[in-house]
């Protein structure tokens, strides 16, 4: 996969920013995993998305729950072809999405998430975000949708960039939002250039908690805010469930905390202002199997006798989502 064009905007941007510093190990970072070393099913995937055939967006939609693009008419050839070039993405995981008249059932309802809380976060206004695991990047777009400058969501996943990059076709393809296929730990260390940073759905994969806290401050100017997400469990400050081996039929879920003990890490990483804006019970609605993601969900995770647990009997998964303040 070439670098250029689907990052030169990018990289043209972090030239003259305070993103600078990170410019050229990304552009090494990115050589490596899309040249030189390119994931297994990259060349079956660059296919659908070059099979994606030239329309013309008449209309595009950021601020309601799917994320869409519309057009005057298309042919049933063309429509035929959006289609098969998105079905070649499969599984779509993060969502919804409608392009010209075409359901992208994603396996979350992501908008579920954003409208809980949307309300609560400071106003995106003109602020660089960072969006760390955005996977295909309905949350980026919901980000600039609410006005942000400039969103950079990242996640490892080769799947989610093509997936993104399906989307930002027909969304915008000169709109100032990039998925990068890297980890946190490819960010340059303590960029302090983001005004706000996301984190969602990754700490509890994260071996260590505390150094994940660190990083995402890290990436924050002064008075920078972070919104933190993450599943949580009952208990008094200081308890964390780590389950013996699975959670919810994932591998790596290391440290579920509770409310309390979250804002305690966040206390201790050196975050003030924090406040809890959430805490949801993950729905049979909200996450779930699809024609777009065929494959198990939340309903197969959870004990069949009895659904307030999951298959191991944990407790079933809840999330809360925190804001906080980069001092």
């Amino acid at each position: 996969m070439e670098l250029d064009p689907p990052f030169a905007d990018l990289f043209d941007y972090m030239a003259n920013s305070q993103l600078a510093p990170w410019l050229e190990p990304l552009k090494a970072t990115l050589t490596e995993k899309l040249q030189d070393k390119p994931h297994g099913d990259q060349a079956r995937w660059l296919r659908a998305l070059n099979s994606l055939p030239d329309i013309q967006t008449e209309h595009v939609t950021l601020t309601t729950g799917r994320i869409s693009a519309s057009a005057m008419a298309l042919s049933d050839e063309e429509k035929a072809l959006v289609r098969s070039g998105l079905k070649g993405l499969m599984p779509w995981r993060k969502g919804p999405f409608e392009l010209f008249d075409i359901h992208i059932d994603t396996e979350w309802r992501s908008d579920y998430k954003w409208a809980r809380i949307n309300k609560h976060i400071s106003p995106l206004d003109n602020r660089l975000v960072l969006d760390v695991g955005c996977g295909s990047g309905y949350h980026c777009w919901r980000m600039l949708g609410e006005g942000a400058r400039r969103v950079i969501g990242i996640d490892p996943s080769y799947l989610f960039l093509m997936q993104f990059l399906a989307v930002k076709t027909y969304c915008g393809p000169n709109a100032p939002i990039h998925v990068l296929p890297v980890k946190i730990e490819e960010v340059t260390t303590n960029l302090q250039a983001f005004d706000t940073a996301f984190s969602m759905g990754v700490l509890y994969h994260r071996r260590s908690p505390i150094d994940h806290l660190l990083e995402l401050k890290g990436t924050l100017k002064s008075g920078g805010e972070l919104v933190l997400e993450t599943l949580v469990a009952d208990g008094p400050t200081g308890y964390s469930l780590m389950p013996e081996d699975r959670y919810a039929m994932m591998r790596n879920v290391w440290y579920i905390p509770s409310v309390a003990t979250l804002e305690l890490w966040l206390r201790r990483a050196g975050f003030r202002e924090i406040h809890c804006i959430d805490v949801n019970q993950t729905g049979l609605d909200e996450q779930r199997t699809t024609d777009w993601m065929q494959f198990q969900s939340l309903k197969d995770f959870l004990d069949p006798k009895n659904q307030s647990l999951t298959i191991e009997g944990y407790p079933a998964p809840a999330r809360a989502t925190l804001t906080a303040k980069k001092p």
